[in-house]
């Protein structure tokens, strides 16, 4: 019988958010895989978890990831946890798992923590539809990829983002997704000084050049309104022939007759009105 791998939950700041089950989890196993094992004893120290400990991050993951999935399939259990947070999330946690299934390895997670439902919560933005983007992509064709596809997102979006380089990102939203754009900037979460920072993208950058961020950020932005969605899709329609606008549809297998109706509903007309203009064209 092959082990199982626990995917344990650790707090983003207050050590009261630490479950019960994930202590008692922690204590039971064979070994901890951790992100930052010097940063993890501090947490293994105050709750009095004497286990052994490896470190499992980044740049040890494939290779690392091997071993430990070699001790799951020998029966041993093993309990890997992040710096903060839940694993999986926006680290290397995800392709441990990977390899857990693919090796035919248990694999359960314990909730708890996590930064960014803990901000989405806190912000004050529509919470039941949201896309997580994480960080960024560092690199420059690979983030400009990201941005484009942010500026058609209708979900609320949440990002997370160093303090450094808060000011930069700001901007580089506002840019993409307009400085008009509702924004609430979490920052210290679940720690005595955390806080909520409802604002626009424009705003918040002039914020923050001024005062000076401290403490990991998570970005909760607002998605693109119906109504914007709508109208730039009008402006598309407009840009198009009746004809190239019939042919948008038709070319989808649509019949003619519904291919009209959506034509007509598109630029705000009547279907008779579009029959009546491909008659005459054709005539």
């Amino acid at each position: 019988m092959s082990g199982t791998l626990y995917l344990c939950a650790t707090p983003i700041g207050n050590l009261e958010d630490m479950t019960f089950r994930v202590i008692r989890t922690l204590k039971e196993v064979d070994l901890i895989a951790a992100e930052d094992t010097r940063n993890s004893i501090k947490l293994l120290n105050h709750f009095e978890i004497q286990t052994p400990m490896t470190s499992y991050h980044e740049y040890n993951k494939y290779e690392k990831g091997r071993k430990l999935v070699e001790r799951l399939l020998e029966g041993q259990n093993i309990a890997l946890i992040t710096d903060a947070g839940t694993p999986g999330i926006s680290d290397p946690g995800e392709e441990l798992v990977k390899m857990c299934y693919e090796a035919g390895v248990s694999v359960t997670s314990l909730p708890g923590a996590a930064a960014c439902i803990t901000a989405l919560t806190l912000s004050g933005m529509a919470t039941r539809r949201f896309a997580f983007e994480a960080f960024l992509p560092s690199d420059k064709k690979e983030r400009a990829a990201v941005l484009e596809e942010l500026t058609k997102e209708t979900r609320t979006m949440i990002l997370y983002e160093a303090p450094h380089r808060l000011v930069k990102t700001l901007e580089l939203l506002g840019e993409c997704l307009g400085e008009e754009r509702r924004i609430t900037v979490c920052r210290e979460l679940t720690k005595r000084h955390e806080t909520a920072f409802q604002s626009t993208l424009g705003q918040a950058a002039e914020f923050y050049r001024e005062n000076e961020p401290k403490g990991e950020c998570v970005l909760v932005i607002e998605g693109k309104s119906r109504a914007e969605m709508i109208l730039e899709e009008q402006s598309d329609w407009q840009k198009l022939s009746i004809e190239e606008h019939m042919e948008v549809y038709l070319s989808q297998g649509i019949e003619k007759k519904e291919a009209m109706k959506k034509v007509a509903k598109d630029r705000g007309v009547t279907k008779r009105d579009i029959y009546q203009y491909l008659a005459e064209k054709s005539d």
